[in-house]
This record gives structure tokens, sequence and C-alpha cells, in this order.
């Protein structure tokens, strides 16, 4: 199984390719390929084919959540490709696709930070979209979709800043809609996430507590952007006592954040454009 970052806030070694804020992930199993997020443009489809990745060999697409750096690049791969892969979000991401940045307060100014089609869109590509309902929903053998995560986390609070749309009122988002990966490996789990808004050890601690699996690495994009020292630290902590051997952050993780992890975590590494990484 190789997993490669096509796009992502941060460029490796290979200057050819193109960084933005955003991500997107290609993970090539001997069952089928699987797109997870898209980034904020189409600038990763041009990075694939740098790397010779064939996106026409996709067969499943799993958007993380209805943000436009995660899901942005939807409507030009759509026009890229020939293949009709299945289309996997959580049953929320629709109706929680309207979505806003509010600097301090609903009076002030706002940012829209959701995305740019609905489902007629992706129904008119001939794509069958696949609505995740399930704690715990396999796609291959080896490879599920985790969804509907605790919050018991008590150093993880929920964004105030981030906002809905719900009938015309902007609300406090919740983020019902955020999907993550988990892929069975000989070490354990590899949990890929793409902002972790519900917040990263939630996350973790949901998918341990149903699989009943160890967590072997985890992949993505943390939102500890947002944290303060106390937070990152508790993290930290966290990902040492679970001995969480592969740490590849990277995107909404934060610089401050991603510093820590180096210090303090020899097994952690940038997830950068380009990276790519095997498993087995």
């Amino acid at each position: 199984m190789r997993i490669t970052t096509l796009i992502e806030n941060t460029l490796g070694e290979n200057i050819a390719l193109t960084k933005e804020h955003g991500l997107s992930i290609f993970i090539e199993t001997p069952e089928g390929s699987i797109l997870f997020d898209t980034g904020q443009s189409g600038n990763f489809i041009s990075n694939a084919e740098k790397l010779n990745i064939d996106l026409n060999k996709i067969d499943y697409i799993v958007l993380s959540h209805a943000h436009y750096d995660h899901a942005g690049g939807v409507k030009p791969l759509l026009e890229f490709i020939q293949a009709k892969p299945k289309l996997y979000v959580s049953k929320h991401f629709f109706s929680h696709s309207e979505r806003y940045h509010v600097s301090h307060s609903e009076e002030s100014s706002s940012k829209y930070i959701g995305i740019d089609f609905n489902e007629n869109n992706i129904l008119e590509k001939d794509i069958l979209i696949n609505y995740v309902c399930e704690d715990f929903l396999p796609i291959t053998s080896k490879i599920s979709i985790a969804t509907n995560f605790y919050r018991d986390c008590s150093f993880e609070p929920i964004n105030n800043a981030m906002k809905v749309n719900s009938n015309n009122t902007l609300c406090i988002d919740t983020f019902k809609d955020e999907i993550a990966i988990a892929i069975d490996t000989s070490e354990g789990l590899l949990v890929l996430v793409g902002c972790s808004h519900p917040g990263i050890v939630n996350i973790i601690n949901t998918i341990r507590k149903r699989s009943y699996k160890k967590i072997y690495g985890v992949i993505g994009g943390t939102h500890l952007i947002e944290a303060d020292d106390s937070r990152v630290d508790k993290t930290i902590k966290y990902f040492k006592d679970l001995n969480i051997k592969l740490i590849g952050l990277s995107h909404c993780t934060g610089k401050k954040a991603a510093e820590k992890f180096k210090q303090e975590t020899p097994n952690f590494f940038i997830n950068y454009t380009g990276k790519s990484i095997e498993i087995k």
C-alpha cells in the first residue's frame, strides 16, 4: 500500500510541485485506489501527473468535511477524469456545506469557507454518492471510514469562530460531517485525518474504542494551529502515551505545534506535498 500526499501547505524537495493551503492524499492498494480530499483547487491534478499517478484509476473519493480547502478540487477533478469513482461523504456533508469563519461575532465580517458544488453537480457526472451514517464503514478489506466521533476530551473545545448556516441563521459548527480513514496495517491502525475539527484526540479515542485496535500512526491535519501551549502539550503526551509509531502531521497543525512534535517525538515528519510512504 502506498500513500502519497498530492497537495499540502508545504513543499518538500520536489520544487516542480505546487503547494497550497489544503490537503489531498492518494492511497494505492491491491483492492483499489482512494483519493482522500482534493485540496482547494485543481492544483493537485497537475501534481499527480508529475508524480506519475493516474487519477483515472481512482475507485473511491472520500471527503473529510465540507470545507473549501478539502473539497475545492472536486469540480476540476470531475471535469478532468473519465472514471466514475464512488464518492463517500457524511450524511451531513451537504446540509453542513454553507460554512463561514467569523472573526469575533456574528455582527463582524465573515469569510465563506464552504464548498462550491451540490449533490446535483455530482449526480450529473454519473458519480454515485454514498452517504456515511455508520460509525465504521468498510470500503475495502483493510480500509474503513470512521465518523460520529465522541466529544469527551476536556481540552479540545469547540471553535466558536466556525459557523454553519442553518435555516438562514449562523450557528456554531459542531462538524457532524467530519470523517476519517482507518487503515488496518500489520502494526495497527493508520488513521488519516483531514482537519480533525472534532479534536484529534477525540477522533483517535473514538476509533480506538470502536475498533479495539492499537493506533499505529496518524497522518494529516490536526487543527492544532488554534491550540494554546497547554493543549499542544497534552496532545503530544497523548500520542506518546499511546506509543504511536508514525506521526505525519501537516496542513492545519500549525508551525508551533509541528515544531513541538518534532522536538518531542522522534517518529514525527512533516507530511509535505509529494511525500510518499509505503505501508504493509
